[in-house]
């Protein structure tokens, strides 16, 4: 599970965010100001930095030049400014990227998973049981026998394992595949999906360990 610092001195901001991330599967720390998030920074040892421009004291763009002057940790800026000197300047100070607020939740989420990929933060191999996925090679195993899913099974797969444990009710699951299709999935097709899914996964696809239907809410990776 990643680890986001979140630096930001709203509040309300911290508080939405906190949710929105820690629904995706991360873990979130954060900090109103400079001071702060250095001493957050040294304990906790994120994978990813999530900094405004505007703190309680200090700034981003000095805590970013701290941050890369002692630590290796990608940075995205996150502030209401969406002017060009603001990027280039945060760019320039070393930042992986940069999102203006408003923003919608699943492009910032997007966004910082592209990041954590990119600078080797990401974990490469997840498991389940005797399942393991290794996300560079986009290889799936089971008790090191290889496993041919389709693009959609494998996608369905990732989405469960980035949120294992948690119960995914089916609009939300509707949702991540639609994004993926890029087509209209219905109902019925992710019913379809995931009965697929079930007979290359597990061992007894109609007594299933791996992923569970949680009765009248949803299902849940173990």
């Amino acid at each position: 599970m990643a680890k986001i610092l979140l630096v930001e001195d709203d509040a309300s901001i911290v508080e939405n965010l906190s949710a929105v991330l820690t629904g995706e599967g991360f873990a979130v720390c954060s900090a109103g100001g400079q001071k702060e998030a250095l001493m957050l920074l040294e304990r906790e040892n994120p994978d990813l930095l999530l900094l405004d421009i505007s703190l309680e004291d200090g700034n981003g763009y000095s805590l970013c030049s701290e941050v890369r002057a002692t630590a290796d940790v990608p940075v995205i800026f996150l502030t209401a400014s969406g002017d060009e000197f603001s990027v280039v300047a945060g760019l320039e100070l070393g930042a992986e990227d940069y999102i203006s607020k408003p923003f919608r939740p699943r492009e910032l989420v997007s966004r910082i998973r592209s990041v954590l990929r990119r600078c080797g933060k990401s974990q490469s191999v997840l498991e389940a049981g005797d399942l393991k996925v290794d996300t560079v090679r986009a290889a799936v195993t089971r008790r090191g026998e290889e496993l041919i899913l389709s693009a959609m099974e494998y996608r369905l797969l990732l989405f469960f394992l980035n949120h294992k444990g948690m119960v995914l009710t089916r609009n939300q699951i509707l949702q991540e595949i639609w994004d993926a299709a890029g087509e209209f999935v219905n109902d019925n097709t992710l019913t379809v999906y995931i009965k697929r899914l079930r007979e290359k996964i597990e061992e007894d696809p109609q007594n299933p360990k791996v992923i569970k239907t949680v009765r009248g809410l949803g299902y849940k990776l173990e």
